[in-house]
């Protein structure tokens, strides 16, 4: 496995910076290990209802990333974030777009050497799903 720290700056998009470090290092199967900072934009999308819909919120606050965890290869990845509030309480959900970074955001990601993570788009759950493959038996 290997392992790289990354920090983003003020004002950066934590989401598209996370990209953009992916393909410029050419991660295959890369994962978040740990992310410590804050924020001042989150969007979100929430869990499913019990009506079956996919809520999307915007929250623009300022926010402290108590815990980023998911897959980062494989086009788009799939992460959830848990954040904290000024009054304490914590909003979590699957990332859907921008994540604008207030004082710092410290990434700590891993690659393991002989996977490939690719995502399909699954019929039965109507998302990009993850494919994992062997990057050296094509397996």
């Amino acid at each position: 496995m290997k392992v790289f720290a990354v920090r983003f700056e003020p004002g950066e998009n934590l989401s598209q910076k996370l990209k953009e470090f992916i393909n410029e290092n050419g991660l295959k199967s890369a994962f978040v290990l740990t992310c410590v900072g804050s924020l001042t934009r989150a969007t979100l999308r929430l869990a499913t209802n019990s009506e079956g819909e996919n809520k999307v919120i915007t929250l623009s606050e300022k926010l402290e990333i108590v815990s980023l965890v998911g897959t980062l290869s494989g086009g788009e990845g799939h992460l959830h974030i848990s954040l904290g509030r000024a009054d304490g309480t914590t909003i979590s959900g699957h990332v859907f777009g921008d994540l604008d970074v207030y004082t710092t955001a410290e990434v700590v990601i891993g690659e393991i050497d002989d996977l490939i993570f690719n995502r399909k788009f699954d019929e039965n759950t109507g998302f990009p799903e993850l494919v994992v493959s062997n990057r050296f038996y094509g397996q």
